[in-house]
């Protein structure tokens, strides 16, 4: 038995409404299968909703903390403030929208997620200077991030785990540092790092940066779980904002004390947002820590994981230009999923799909994702398939 059977054997009886043990679901990276006690967390919502009626709102508080806490310990983030939002986008426009526009400038990279380059794009569109600096080669990205930071900017935003091909940038401290001496603020988008590659932003040295954080993949939370996370010290006060960033203060006269901020983990948060999917990631939470789920655990089953299906796709001897690695490095400088490169990247996605293989494609790149209840039989049969269909087209 491979060592990666151990746990998610383990795991998949406790997946039983979506069927793990029986299904090739090899998009982790996009949607990952929720544990059955998801189901009892919205039953748990709906049910306290209709006793407490608008008092179900104390509760629902309490909930997002059970999911700061997991996030808390995660980061290794005992200071860190978490803002709730329904996704990371909604959060990150109202960041943005704290930072002094005029003459602004942006600096990130030509590998974002389309959260950050659509907005940015359009930003760009009405005058923002936008300066894109190249992923590649990623041994040099430190240089190009030093040399954009000569000219002055209003933030930086870049990926932890890049979402096109699953590359993990290393060098994360250092860039944090630069932008540390040159007093530009960081903006991080770990949607692809979080609870797959562990990070201490106290050791590592970056409690001054702000994170993007989406519970919708490897969490397992679900949608309407994304949170920003941001220093304890942070002295900013976002323009796009909503009345529940001044929860606390509604009693108030509002014509006369202005606008106010809840001092704490809400001074980005919006306006009435729907409740329910927090219960569900709260029972998620309780699974995980039940089962052992810490980041060391899951950062070993996720490397074993792509280093198993690297080695048998590697075995495969497929011709060059037919599928290949977008890149051929270790699974040690990967996040939780294997990047593809075929011309026919759509037809491959859409052939595996009818042999009932989950999988998604982005242009010339499939993208092969991993979970935790994936067994070692689930990936010897997925790189089956992938040949099959590959002398098939």
């Amino acid at each position: 038995m491979h060592n990666i059977d151990t746990l998610a054997l383990k795991l998949q009886p406790h997946y039983a409404h979506f069927d793990v043990e029986n299904r090739l679901l090899f998009s982790g990276h996009s949607h990952q299968a929720w544990p059955d006690v998801a189901l009892e967390g919205l039953r748990e919502g709906f049910l306290e909703a209709a006793s407490l009626v608008d008092e179900k709102w104390s509760n629902a508080f309490h909930k997002t903390e059970v999911l700061r806490s997991y996030l808390r310990h995660f980061y290794d983030d005992p200071d860190g403030k978490y803002t709730l939002s329904q996704n990371t986008h909604d959060v990150l426009v109202r960041l943005l929208s704290s930072f002094d526009w005029k003459n602004g400038r942006i600096i990130t990279t030509d590998g974002e997620f389309h959260t950050v380059f659509r907005q940015t794009k359009r930003l760009e569109d009405i005058g923002v200077k936008v300066d894109r600096i190249s992923v590649f080669p990623l041994e040099s990205i430190l240089d190009r991030f030093e040399q954009a930071l000569q000219e002055s900017a209003t933030v930086a935003i870049v990926s932890r785990v890049f979402f096109s091909n699953a590359l993990i940038l290393n060098e994360l401290p250092a860039v944090a540092k630069l932008c540390r001496e040159k007093e530009v603020p960081l903006i991080i988008d770990d949607y692809h790092g979080t609870n797959v590659i562990p990070i201490s932003l106290r050791e590592s040295d970056m409690m001054d940066t702000f994170w993007l954080i989406g519970g919708y993949k490897y969490l397992q939370w679900g949608e309407g779980n994304c949170f920003l996370r941001f220093p304890k010290d942070c002295t900013l006060k976002p323009v796009i904002t909503g009345w529940f960033s001044s929860f606390g203060t509604l009693t108030l006269d509002r014509n006369k004390v202005g606008i106010q901020f809840d001092e704490g983990d809400n001074l980005f948060l919006g306006g009435t947002y729907d409740p329910i999917s927090q219960y569900r990631a709260a029972k998620v939470v309780g699974f995980f820590n039940e089962m052992g789920l810490d980041p060391s655990v899951l950062e070993h089953q996720y490397r074993s994981q792509v280093q198993m299906f690297l080695d048998a796709f590697r075995e495969l001897d497929i011709p060059k230009g037919r599928l290949e690695l977008l890149h051929d490095v270790p699974a040690t400088s990967r996040g939780g999923f294997v990047a593809l490169k075929s011309p026919v990247a759509g037809e491959i996605r859409t052939k595996l799909k009818e042999y009932g293989m989950f999988t998604d494609h982005r242009g010339e790149v499939l993208r092969i994702g991993f979970a935790p209840y994936i067994s070692s039989t689930q990936i010897e049969e997925s790189v089956r398939l992938i040949k099959k269909v590959i002398d098939k087209l």
